[in-house]
Parts: C-alpha cells; structure tokens; sequence
C-alpha cells in the first residue's frame, strides 16, 4: 500500500504541472495600448466620449429647460390665482396685521413659500425669521415700474430660487396687467426649485451610468479595428528596426492591394535601393582610404630626400642670393608641412582600417604634459596647473598627439593666455585646454572634429593638416574617453575638455 501511494503521488505531479503550464498558456493577455494602436483606441473613445457628452449635454440643456419652464409656469399661475382671489379682501389703506394675513393667506396657497407684502414704509413676512435677501433690488425696481408679475431665478445658499413679484390691484386684472386699479401693496414670493433641481440631477446621473457602456464598447471596436489594421504596420516597423541596424537584405510580405501593401511594397523597393547604394558607398570607401594609405606610404621615400635636400639648401641660404636663400626657405617649410600632412594621413588611415592599438604604460599626467610642451617650446607661452601625484595606464605617445594638438590650437586660433588644466575625480581624468580668444562661432562647434574643416571658409591653407582635432579624437577614443568643447563662458574662449578613464597600475 505504501508504495502504491509513493506511486500515486509521483503520477499527480506531473499532472499537477502539466495543468499549471495550461493556465499559464490559456490566461487572457490585456492588449498593450501603445504606439499607433494606442492612439487609434484613443482616438475613437475620444470621439465616442465628446458625441455621447454632446448629445448628452444637449438632452440635457432641453430637459431642464423644459422642467425649469413647466415649474416656473405652474408658479407664476399659481401666485396670480391666489393673488387675485386675496386682492379682493384686501382693504386699502391697510394696516401691518392685514399685511401679514394677506402675506400668510398668499403663503399658504404656494406649498408654504415664502411671501412678502410691503405697503409704504412698513413690510409684512409669511416667515418673520426668513431671509429676505434672495428678493433683489432688481426685482423690487422691476415690480415699482411695472404692473405686470416679474419673476428671476437666483442661488441662495447653493441652492436654486424662483422669486416672483407684482403690484396688487383693486380689481380681478390687478396683477394681470396694466388694466388694473394698483393699490399700493407689493407682494413677493420665493419659491423653491430645489426638487426640479433633483429631477435635472437624477437625469443627468442616469445619462452619465449610460456613457460607461457605449464608451467600453467604443473601446472594444477599436482595438479590434487596431488589431486587424496595425499586424501588418507592426510587420513593416519590426522589419524597419532591422534594417536600421544594417540588415539591408531584409523585405517585407507584400498582401493585397490596399495602402499597406502599397507601402510594404515601397519599403522592398527602398531597402533594395539602399542596399544597392550602400554597397557602392562602401566599396568606394574603401578604394579612398586604401588610395589615400598608398599615396601616403608612397610619398615618404620622395618626401625624405626631398627634406633633407631642403634642409642642406636652408643651412647655407646666408651664402645664397636673397632671392634664392628666399626660395630655399620656403621650400624647407613646405616640405615640412607636406611630411606632417602625409604622416596624418598615414595616421588617419590607420583608424580607418582599425590598425591601431595602445601601448599602455604607468605615466605620471603632469610629467607627461611638462614634456609635450617643452619638446614643442611651448613652455613659456603655456599657463599649466598640473598637479603632481596622478598617475594613469596611458599610451604616452598618443597622449602626446592629443595635447600637442589641444595647445597647437589654442595656440593658433586663440589668443593668450592659454591654459592647460589636469584633474582626477571620481574615476576619471580631465585635462582642459582654454585660450581668451574670440571662440568658436556657433555655426563652426559642431564641425570643429571634422575632418579637414576650417572654421573660416575663406581660408584655403592653414598651418597646420586639417586633421589635428579628428587624430586627437581618434586617440581620445582608442583610450576609451572623449573630447568635448565646453559650452561658451565670459572672458574665456575656446575650451576643449579631454575626459579619460582614471585606470592605474594597482587598479588593473
């Protein structure tokens, strides 16, 4: 028995798995309402909610005119009829007690409402202890001019009031209109409107439990509108996102014929143009760079003996002609420029082809920087806070081609004093370089790591290769870090900020 039970035990769990992993499978999945589908649901519960308020607001501006008119009709009928059946009893010239029978006797025939009468200078009240400040001084002036009943509705204590008012006459046309003999007494009535309120109220809370319905059904259509139309936008979206990330062989399922398979099929034809260009910019890409890397490595022979003959020539230009010792000169610089041209290009094509690599050694930063500007004669033209102590795993050559080209700029562009700053927080290293000069121009900030790019377009040669900034970036990259030119502050010019990661021997 007992190994009957183990048995038995072991079948049900299986079992006991097997209908947990069907639940999972079979429990409904809200749909997400995001993106175009999203928009489109809202967009029809939207238009469904302001047409249900429409109609609702406007069923609901006739239905309480309607009550509002049959109340204040059936109001002003009975405030005439019991006027005029009193107004006969009613002895002019009368007397306060009179006053407040006549107001009572009035009262007691509008479902207890408020009334009252004023004859001269004294004032009678069905309800002495009432407030008289719901008749207003509009009406009361309306009554004096008028032989007819004046009526207003006003709010009272958050609450809605029909007061109605007329002159008293000597005969049965008194307060029907201006026939009537007037006999001095005015009388007044407040009526509530409370429960014709109510009624308003009832039917705009029935109205509102109808909007919940028609708006969930709104929502139900919608997303199944949603579903049926956006499969294939989503097929078109998952295929873009591929495409973005390079995949241009991708396509998408062409079905039908109606605006979707007329993109879908504008999305074939695009992707294969661009697959198509693509191919040819690569392909050219490659014939450039691999042209440029072989002029480059061709023109160094000729460029070494073309810089040693221009040397030899300027050692002994005191022994020339002015005209040629001038000659001689200018040949020397220039060759000198084409030799850094071609070597930054050499460079330049190097991180192109991924050819490059760090050699990584402790380098204290401040002897590091003291060194670049001296080796360069920059020493006396450079400000330098470079506090001792700080020491990183750098390539020091590169590091060398990074600041020689910040202070090579600076130097150029802007204007003294420039200075060179080196901090280490949280991890990282800083070294800013900032002159006093004009600054950038902001139309020049975003290209100024462009190659070849001069900020001044109508200068055609500069001193230097045009490849200065891109190289420094280059190097800032292969270190892992960045350059950035700081955002504009007063008095200073540029500043470019060189970030690296702070790693050190005992670190790694």
């Amino acid at each position: 028995m007992s190994a009957m039970r183990t048995r038995t035990r072991s079948r049900g769990k299986p079992a006991a798995a097997a209908a947990a992993g069907s639940a999972a499978r079979f429990r409904p999945r809200l749909p997400r309402l995001d993106g175009l589908r999203g928009r489109l649901v809202i967009t029809v519960v939207v238009v469904a909610l302001i047409s249900a308020v429409t109609a609702t607001g406007l069923a609901y501006q006739e239905s309480r005119d309607a009550v509002l008119k049959r109340a204040q009709s059936a109001a002003v009928e009975d405030f005439r009829n019991r006027v005029d059946r009193l107004a006969a009893e009613l002895d002019v010239p009368t007397d306060p007690r009179t006053m407040a029978r006549f107001a009572s006797d009035v009262s007691s025939g509008l479902r207890g409402s408020l009334v009252v009468a004023q004859y001269r200078d004294y004032t009678a009240s069905s309800d002495p202890s009432a407030d008289r400040t719901r008749i207003t001084p509009e009406l009361r002036a309306a009554v004096r001019t008028q032989s007819r009943i004046s009526l207003q509705r006003v709010q009272h204590g958050g609450k809605p009031w029909l007061v109605l008012g007329a002159p008293v006459g000597l005969d049965s046309a008194g307060p029907r209109g201006s026939a009537g003999r007037l006999s001095g007494v005015e009388v007044f009535a407040v009526v509530s409107l409370a429960e014709e309120a109510r009624d308003t109220a009832d039917l705009v809370r029935s109205v509102q439990s109808g909007l919940v319905p028609v708006l969930l059904l709104s929502a139900v259509l919608a997303l199944l509108a949603a579903r049926t139309v956006l499969r294939p936008v989503r097929r078109l979206a998952r295929a873009t996102r591929r495409l973005a990330t390079g995949e241009l062989t991708i396509r998408v399922e062409e079905k039908g014929r109606d605006e979707l398979a007329e993109l879908a099929h504008t999305f074939n034809e695009t992707a294969g143009a661009l697959e198509h260009s693509v191919g040819e910019l690569r392909a050219q890409e490659a014939l450039a760079r691999r042209f440029v890397a072989d002029v480059s490595h061709e023109l160094r022979t000729p460029l070494a003996a073309m810089t040693m003959v221009s040397s030899v020539l300027e050692e002994d230009a005191d022994q020339l002609t002015p005209d040629a010792a001038h000659a001689a000169r200018t040949v020397s610089a220039e060759t000198a420029r084409l030799a850094r041209l071609v070597d930054d290009l050499i460079e330049i094509s190097r991180f192109d082809a991924r050819a490059v690599a760090l050699t990584v050694h402790e380098v204290d930063l401040a002897e590091a920087v003291r060194g670049t500007l001296a080796a360069r004669g920059w020493t006396d033209r450079v400000e330098a806070d470079l506090p001792p102590g700080i020491r990183a795993r750098l390539d020091r050559r590169r590091l060398d081609v990074i600041v020689a080209n910040l202070v090579g700029n600076a130097l150029r562009h802007g204007a003294p004093p420039v200075t060179v700053t080196v901090r280490a927080a949280d991890g990282q290293l800083t070294l800013a370089v900032a002159d006093h000069g004009p600054g950038l121009a902001p139309e020049a900030a975003p290209h100024v790591f462009d190659r070849f790019y001069k900020a001044d377009s109508a200068r055609t040669r500069s001193e230097g290769s045009g490849l200065g900034m891109a190289i420094a970036l280059e190097n800032a990259r292969l270190h892992g870090g960045t350059i950035e030119l700081a955002p504009p502050a007063p008095d200073v010019g540029a500043v470019f900020v060189l970030r690296l990661p702070h790693r050190t021997e005992s670190a790694s």
